[in-house]
């Protein structure tokens, strides 16, 4: 499962369609098509995204339809994932303070605080208090498998691993050849100091619990 993926209708390079086949052909459960978004309205690319996603009504396989909030100001994280939600969202992440971009401070506490955020993305030099933060609200914190953002994985993990708080690996994929088989999430995970005990609740328990909460148990 990897809750963090893009399509042509952003930066990425491929179609929704493409990803998600590619991503049933790795035998992932589910993927989050997670196109960038800041003030716009959320509707049209929601609309074009469920609307690709229907192929796999009555399969197995889940193609998640989401957002990646991207340097929205930190005042106005909370009321823009609420209105992706009122559009539709399933799932809603926030691109975190990652250190290979400039990205508003206090992005990563507007995030972990305002209650409608899914997943924070690639948080960087995350503080221990929000990694607290992110245990009470249960914000799940990314260990990324995108160069330049994974440099704070390590960071990151000791943090959510200290606190409680979840981890997920995601791709970041933004074409087919980005996305991460379950063996390379595993060395990702590792490398970034999960302890082997912890590797089946970060790479199957947490993930399963989160498309549960996405989809309400269907």
């Amino acid at each position: 499962m990897d809750f963090h993926s893009h399509s042509f209708l952003t930066d990425g390079t491929t179609s929704p369609t493409e990803m998600w086949n590619e991503a049933e052909a790795l035998d992932h459960r589910a993927l989050a098509l997670t196109d960038h978004l800041a003030l716009e309205d959320p509707r049209p690319l929601l609309t074009r995204l469920f609307q690709e996603a229907a192929a796999w009504d009555g399969t197995s396989f889940i193609p998640l339809v989401g957002v990646e909030l991207t340097k929205v100001p930190p005042r106005r994280i909370a009321e823009t994932a609420r209105a992706c939600r009122r559009a539709g969202a399933q799932i809603v992440i926030v691109h975190g303070e990652t250190i290979v971009e400039h990205v508003p401070r206090g992005t990563n506490h507007a995030a972990l605080e305002s209650g409608e955020v899914d997943v924070l993305a690639h948080p960087g030099l995350l503080d221990a208090k929000d990694a607290d933060l992110a245990k009470a609200n249960g914000v799940a914190l990314e260990i990324s498998g995108r160069r330049g953002h994974s440099l704070c994985n390590g960071l990151v993990t000791r943090l959510a691993l200290e606190a409680g708080a979840d981890l997920v690996v995601d791709s970041d994929a933004h074409s087919v050849h980005d996305l991460i088989p379950i063996e390379q999430a595993r060395r990702i995970a590792l490398g970034a100091g999960v302890r082997e005990p912890d590797l089946e609740r970060v790479l199957y328990a947490t993930p399963a619990r989160l498309v549960r909460r996405l989809t309400k148990g269907a």
